[in-house]
């Protein structure tokens, strides 16, 4: 009872502090947490993680399947059978499969005579099926932040808590069970990747100790992980194991302690089996804490023993939930006239953008430092367009430790992190995208940035050596820095020994918004007249136009002449090659996926010439010039939409329905990106058209029913209408509530076309603001109530003065 009634206050507290301004009679959410489906996208390639974990925790404990698709373990699909409960997952990666590591798995009962040495204890011996509900047809788990639970077809109950670095399971056992037993798994990851495993049995008080190498999901590093497990009768004295022993492949060995008893070259799959005293009356509850570490086996029990010193299991629950609750109540929702299901798909979103990246501060093996150390950057490629700009808007506490830690590993490692996980490099995807997060943070921060801990110098440093020094190989870290400020392009015939040749046009377009981003934090900075720099802000500023050296404007679309102009890759003596602006879409005559391939030298990653021949997100009005005009662009985004160019999987098409706003015509904006949500996303365990992404489509999701669309390294977020009356973000660092109220919100149409939904004006703490199509930062810092007047009438235009249009660099906007 205390610690409901804690709950309550916590919430409480929460919501008086979140809401702002009130619009009269408006019904706002009480518990943001209860708001979140877990199971959003665990089917159909979402990859998203369901199970137990506190805000960006290290530890995500979960249940681990046998689907093809387990790449954060789980999949909703009932016809693929449970392997065990590991500790460690990813969210909504690609790749391998990354981490699920030091796997539990409770036995009922083995074989036929129920002996110990009879529990098939390999991943094909024990796998089971989950039990069904029959009314559904689905499988019999539930989950909210902070806990998950599910029952098995052997009639064990598993429910799954955590904190930071550790994680709490309970098996309750039928009733009748004599001798209930838990597996611990050291060697099987998600990939069956583990070599050099060690693990120790204490067989007097159940403690397992172990580890092993493990193979990186995307980049071709190894890292060690190290696990502590106890084990605890929940309402009785388990006392001692009643049995225990190492086990190699299908053969639990009763009385070994460690795997130099076992022949162990011979077999990939070995851990330790226990077995205990069931409780005399009623179910047996055995709880099982586990510790992780990538320092060692010894930090690994330190943790537990720390964090969880009383295996408390629903006091666990209750703070994580706490904590859950706490984070999403910050933005608040009127939900008069809002389908239900929106208010869940905007909360369960927010909640996956706080999976990663995972705070491992205390986990470095690498070096030692009194920074916070984060990981899980999966990628910043994903990430870098609307996860962190969402981030500052309501933890910017969180951001600032992010930020830190990347540019402590800047300074041990040379360069900004890109793509990481479990301590170890990724394959980069697209350019220095690191850069943009650090210049989101400066760019909005640079007022509280000495009272987060955060140096600016240290910042600016970072972004420096990612802009200006070439690494060992551009692949895993940095850029290919010499070529691109030699002649401003990467060329599809230039070999060199540090770094692959492919994703030249895609890395030249990202590397020029690197460059913008750089250049805005060296104005933010007055870096201007530097003259000890090698490239000042007019450098960045104009390095942040080379998406110009790969804009070939001969180029027309297959079959349609009137599409002018495309990226292009093109050859280090300034011709161009041709790459059809069809390729790697769903229309490509070859079928290919821009996937990373070394012998590929199209020129571009995991989308098309034509979704990246939009990507200049900082000039707009350049691009537009570029392809012809207000008329020919719209008709080429309109284009794109009506013959499925626009792919909602992935993050280079993001922006796309927003883009109509630089040509004037913000309601088209508005209804492409409603019309976005309603085909591709919602609350089914197949709501998401691909990946989640480490979060990005959280937060993509996230901001288009708030009605905005950042760009990061700015004060500019462009304006739609939200998908509520009334929405506010309260900022704990800025001490302010924002609030964005949609005067004349009538609902919002299911298909996402037409409605009272478009932006007709808009007025900021009572005051005409001068533009419908976008606002700036500072009315977040202010706490302002932005009042949006809605109309039904499609043609709205973003204003008559001439600052109306989003700002774009070649017309002087960010000067």
């Amino acid at each position: 009872m205390l610690l409901l009634g804690a709950k309550v206050v916590v919430l409480a507290s929460v919501l008086s502090s979140a809401v702002g301004t009130d619009a009269p009679g408006a019904d706002f959410v009480r518990d943001a947490a209860s708001h979140v489906n877990l199971f959003v996208g665990t089917t159909g390639g979402g990859h998203v993680f369901p199970g137990a974990n506190v805000p960006h925790g290290m530890v995500k404990v979960g249940m681990d399947t046998d689907s093809p698709g387990n790449h954060a373990g789980y999949d909703a699909d009932p016809t693929f059978n449970v392997t065990g409960f590991s500790q460690l997952h990813d969210d909504g990666t690609g790749g391998s499969v990354p981490l699920s590591n030091f796997k539990l798995f409770p036995f009922a009962s083995c074989g036929q005579g129920n002996d110990f040495e009879e529990c098939q204890s390999t991943i094909l011996g024990r796998k089971i099926l989950r039990n069904i509900l029959p009314d559904a047809g689905t499988p019999d788990d539930s989950a909210e932040p902070g806990y998950f639970a599910t029952n098995l077809s052997n009639g064990v109950q598993v429910e799954l808590a955590a904190t930071r670095r550790t994680a709490l399971h309970r098996y309750t056992f039928p009733e009748g069970t004599k001798s209930p037993r838990i597996l611990v798994d050291i060697t099987n990851d998600g990939q069956k990747s583990s070599t050099d495993p060690e693990m120790e049995l204490d067989p007097k008080t159940g403690r397992v100790i172990g580890g092993a190498s493990f193979s990186a999901s995307f980049g071709p590093g190894r890292y060690r992980a190290f696990t502590c497990v106890d084990f605890r009768g929940e309402g009785y004295d388990a006392g001692e194991p009643t049995a225990s022993g190492a086990w190699i492949g299908n053969f639990p060995v009763k009385n070994t302690v460690t795997l130099t008893q076992m022949y162990s070259s011979f077999q990939s799959e070995m851990g330790a089996l226990l077995e205990f005293r069931p409780k005399l009356q009623g179910r047996t509850s055995i709880l099982a804490r586990v510790g992780v570490s990538f320092i060692s086996s010894e930090q690994a029990c330190a943790n537990a023993e720390k964090e969880i010193p009383d295996f408390a299991f629903d006091k666990v629950r209750a703070e994580s939930r706490a904590q859950w609750s706490e984070l999403l109540g910050r933005i608040q929702v009127d939900t008069r006239g809002v389908d239900p299901e929106i208010v869940d798909l905007l909360y369960s979103s927010v909640y996956r953008t706080h999976l990663s990246p995972a705070d491992y501060t205390g986990e470095n093996p690498r070096w030692n430092s009194t920074e916070p150390y984060y990981d899980s950057f999966y990628c910043n490629w994903d990430t870098y367009r609307t996860m962190f700009p969402f981030m500052a808007l309501h933890d910017p506490a969180t951001f600032a430790r992010i930020v830190r830690a990347m540019i402590n590993i800047q300074q041990h490692e040379g360069w900004i992190p890109e793509c990481r996980g479990a301590t170890v490099k990724h394959f980069i995807q697209g350019g220095s995208n690191g850069d943009p997060i650090l210049a989101e943070f400066l760019v909005k921060f640079q007022s509280q940035a000495k009272d987060l801990s955060v140096s600016a110098d240290d910042l600016y440093k970072a972004l420096l050596a990612d802009a200006e020094l070439q690494p060992p190989n551009w692949d895993l870290q940095g850029r290919q820095a010499n070529v691109w400020k030699t002649i401003g392009y990467i060329p599809s015939d230039v070999f060199e020994r540090s770094g692959t040749n492919s994703k030249q046009v895609s890395r030249t377009l990202e590397y020029a918004f690197d460059d913008f981003t750089i250049s805005q934090v060296a104005k933010a900075l007055g870096k201007t007249s530097d003259a000890k720099k090698a490239i000042p802000l007019i450098g960045y500023a104009q390095r942040a136009a080379n998406f110009l050296n790969v804009w070939n404007g001969n180029v027309t679309f297959p079959g349609n002449d009137d599409i002018v102009g495309f990226m292009q890759p093109r050859f280090v003596d300034g011709k161009f090659n041709l790459t059809d602006p069809r390729h790697c879409s769903i229309h490509d005559p070859a079928q290919a996926t821009c996937f990373l391939n070394a012998q590929r030298h199209d020129g571009f990653y995991e989308s098309s010439p034509i979704v990246y021949s939009q990507y200049v997100p900082h000039d707009t009005a350049k691009l537009i010039e570029l392809q012809g005009g207000i008329g020919p662009f719209i008709e080429r985004l309109d284009f794109m939409f009506e013959e499925g160019y626009f792919d909602s999987t992935n993050e280079p098409s993001q922006h796309i329905p927003f883009m109509y706003h630089y040509a004037n015509r913000p309601g088209l904006s508005t209804q492409r990106s409603r019309q976005v949500i309603a085909e591709f996303y919602n609350t089914s365990t197949n709501g998401l058209p691909g990946n989640d992404d480490s979060g990005a489509m959280g937060s993509y999701v996230a901001f288009y029913l708030a009605g905005l669309y950042p760009l990061p390294a700015t004060k500019q977020f462009l304006l739609s209408s939200p998908y509520f009356p009334q929405i506010s973000f309260r900022n704990p660092v800025l001490n302010t509530t924002t609030t964005i109220r949609a005067n004349g919100f009538t609902g919002n149409p299911k298909d996402g076309t037409g409605g009272n939904v478009f932006v007709k004006s808009v007025k900021i703490d009572g005051k005409p603001w001068k533009s419908s199509c976008f606002i700036e930062w500072d009315a977040f810092t202010k706490g302002s109530l932005i009042e949006l007047q809605l109309t039904d009438d499609i043609n709205v235009s973003c204003g008559p003065g001439k600052g109306a249009l989003p700002p774009s660099l070649s017309t002087g906007g960010y000067s």
